[in-house]
């Protein structure tokens, strides 16, 4: 009983209406800009007695205030506009999105070049001579061997699929060209053409973004470039001692690892046993105390680590061992007064995390949807390496009819949704983290991905469109349905659990 209302709060949590958030943002405290002697802001209203010791907001404190008036002020905007202008303020701005990802997708500015390891070798390899034998030189030699362009295919093209948009056969053509040529000869995908096998150094990471490009792409010529039996021979070699897996060779250990690892291996139906084996015992012992999930055992919990952890727990069939309840909990007060989400205690909320912690949302929804139906544990490993869904996986991946009976009567407003639609989307294409960031592809491909999380979370099933009231703004704004697990659109996700239908 307890776990169903917490699970009522963090639905009800979702409903902030726009005149509650406006009435908060009137009670919140001004930062006065005039500075006072020693630097330190003002706030208006809570001067300080000559008696008493002057209080001083902390850094964190002054960030957030400032962010609430930058959020609120947009809201009170939006509330002061004719309806119609409210529509489009609330509206999709598909095209402006399709060309900014396709830009992107063929070619990026300079400034890209810090993400290509060739481009920062020189520069990173001094300031690790000047600091051999610190706790930096490791992190510094892990930024050297990893660059992101297998992210940037996977951010723009996850966009695109999610948009309902593809791209056409020359520019497939080039990204599989460009896929292929990161893959390591002994298994595993590298940050870029050449460099796995120039540093031996495959990762995890990248292997993950490399294989969901390739699936989002589709087709026999994508799908058939990705070489099974080495993959399933780096993640052997991944595999740690502690029951989690390494990022690469001598790599961290952590829950990142465990989830780019596991979905791999599910989304190619190579997981068995072996692999398995021990991901529960590390994944748990990384849940903390307020009931997020860290990175690793003794750290802060973190949004991105608990969608990742998990997820996880799900695909391996050990949901049930997580203290679920104190996550709901730990879930629940990520969400911040201007109906985003941060990803740890205390920090500013973030477009992405409408999906790191908007999707693990989705996810418990799911879950309990499966456990009210009468099914005793999500047999999501089962179901993710057999060449037909069981039910437990359709639950997951589109049915949350369970939860209307905890509370049918709540009202949807969907303040996290307003936070995604009127304060991280760019009228010219793209998302941002949050109102004065710029635009990138990391933020447009998550801001995507937790709005069509979110759109089919109350759908009946995978096939089922859902409900205009569940979509904000025009129903045009619809996306495409996404596999919540492993993050990529469930129609390319489906065609590849098809074409690997055969065992190894």
């Amino acid at each position: 009983q307890s776990f169903k209302f917490k699970l009522c709060v963090l639905e009800k949590i979702h409903k902030i209406s726009w005149k509650n958030l406006l009435e908060i943002s009137l009670t919140r405290p001004v930062i006065n800009k005039q500075a006072t002697g020693d630097g330190v802001y003002r706030m208006i209203g809570m001067e300080p007695s000559s008696s008493s010791p002057e209080w001083k907001p902390t850094v964190s404190q002054e960030e957030q205030w400032i962010l609430e008036r930058q959020v609120f002020h947009i809201y009170q905007l939006f509330c002061n506009i004719p309806p119609k202008s409210q529509a489009v303020m609330l509206e999709l701005q598909r095209d402006n999105h399709i060309e900014y990802l396709m830009k992107g997708l063929r070619h990026l500015g300079p400034s890209f070049s810090v993400l290509d390891a060739k481009y920062f070798t020189l520069s990173l390899c001094a300031l690790m001579v000047r600091c051999r034998n610190s706790f930096l030189y490791c992190h510094l030699f892990t930024a050297l061997l990893l660059s992101s362009r297998p992210w940037i295919c996977y951010w723009i093209l996850h966009s695109i699929a999610l948009l309902g948009e593809s791209v056409d056969d020359a520019l497939e053509h080039n990204a599989i060209h460009f896929i292929s040529r990161c893959q390591d000869q002994h298994g595993g995908y590298g940050g870029g053409p050449g460099q796995a096998s120039y540093f031996s150094m495959p990762h995890l990471a990248t292997t993950y973004a490399a294989v969901n490009s390739l699936i989002t792409l589709g087709g026999h010529r994508s799908l058939g470039s990705i070489n099974r039996v080495k993959i399933y021979s780096f993640l052997r070699r991944m595999k740690h001692t502690s029951g989690g897996f390494s990022m690469h060779d001598g790599g961290e250990v952590d829950v990142r690892a465990c989830y780019t690892a596991i979905s791999v291996a599910c989304a190619l139906n190579i997981l068995d046993e072996d692999l398995v084996q021990g991901v529960g015992d590390y994944i748990l012992s990384c849940q903390t105390y307020e009931g997020g999930i860290a990175g690793e055992p003794g750290s802060e919990a973190h949004g991105g680590y608990t969608f990742c952890g998990l997820a996880t727990m799900i695909l391996v069939n050990e949901v049930n061992r997580l203290d679920l309840a104190s996550l709901t909990d730990w879930l629940v007060f990520r969400q911040g007064v201007e109906g985003g989400f941060q990803g740890r205690t205390n920090k500013l909320v973030d477009g992405c995390y409408s999906f790191w912690q908007g999707g693990a949302a989705v996810l418990i929804q799911r879950l309990h949807a499966a456990a009210g139906e009468g099914h005793s544990s999500v047999r999501s490993n089962e179901s993710f390496t057999s060449s037909e869904f069981s039910d437990d996986e359709e639950l997951l991946e589109g049915t949350s009819s369970g939860m209307a009976e905890i509370s049918p009567d709540v009202e949807e407003d969907g303040s996290h949704l307003k936070f995604f639609a009127a304060s991280t989307q760019m009228v010219e294409g793209g998302f941002r983290d949050k109102p004065g960031k710029n635009r990138d592809h990391y933020h447009t491909c998550y801001c995507l991905s937790g709005l069509a999380a979110a759109q089919y979370s109350w759908s009946k099933d995978a096939d089922s469109p859902p409900l205009p009231r569940s979509v904000l703004g025009p129903y045009s704004n619809l996306l495409e349905p996404i596999n919540p697990l492993c993050n990529i659109v469930l129609k390319q996700y489906n065609e590849a659990r098809q074409f690997f239908s055969k065992p190894l």
